[in-house]
């Protein structure tokens, strides 16, 4: 994970590139995303409102937008609500959602490697397994329930 330097120093580079400019809004963003890991807008929001005057949610959901498209930030769909956003460098893993607790556990793609290359042969179809999220019960809430 870069240091909070090479944080300011990346983004302010990619909007400059693209005639951009830096702002403390989205700075905080990019800073949140990386902070939190795996986070919603709306938890986003939760960690920065108060750092900066005019966040506001749609700030946040714009700033989301603009990361993405300059690909500092890449999202998933971890449930049914509002996408799930993490550093774009991120990818490299697949998602593990418990449906009980909501814990999000990350795997290595391999751990798929039998069912990608049985889909491949199949369909012809491959499998972005480092954008997948796979829903089921974890090891701690099975326990729970017996």
């Amino acid at each position: 994970m870069p240091t909070e330097a090479e944080s300011d120093t990346e983004l302010a580079a990619v909007l400059r590139a693209k005639g951009m400019r830096m702002t403390a809004q989205r700075q905080l963003v990019l800073e949140a995303v990386r902070e939190l890991g795996h986070a919603t807008p709306e938890q986003i929001h939760e960690r920065i409102r108060d750092q900066v005057e005019g966040v506001n949610i749609t700030t946040v959901y714009r700033t989301l937008d603009l990361l993405e498209q300059l690909q500092l930030v890449s999202h998933t769909h971890l449930s049914h609500g509002a996408p799930t956003y993490h550093p774009a460098g991120d990818r490299g893993h697949a998602h593990l959602v418990c449906h009980r607790c909501g814990r999000i556990t990350e795997v290595e793609p391999a751990v798929f490697a039998n069912a990608r290359q049985e889909v491949a042969d199949k369909t012809g179809f491959v499998l972005d397994v480092g954008h997948v999220a796979v829903f089921g019960t974890c090891a701690e809430c099975l326990e729970k329930a017996r």
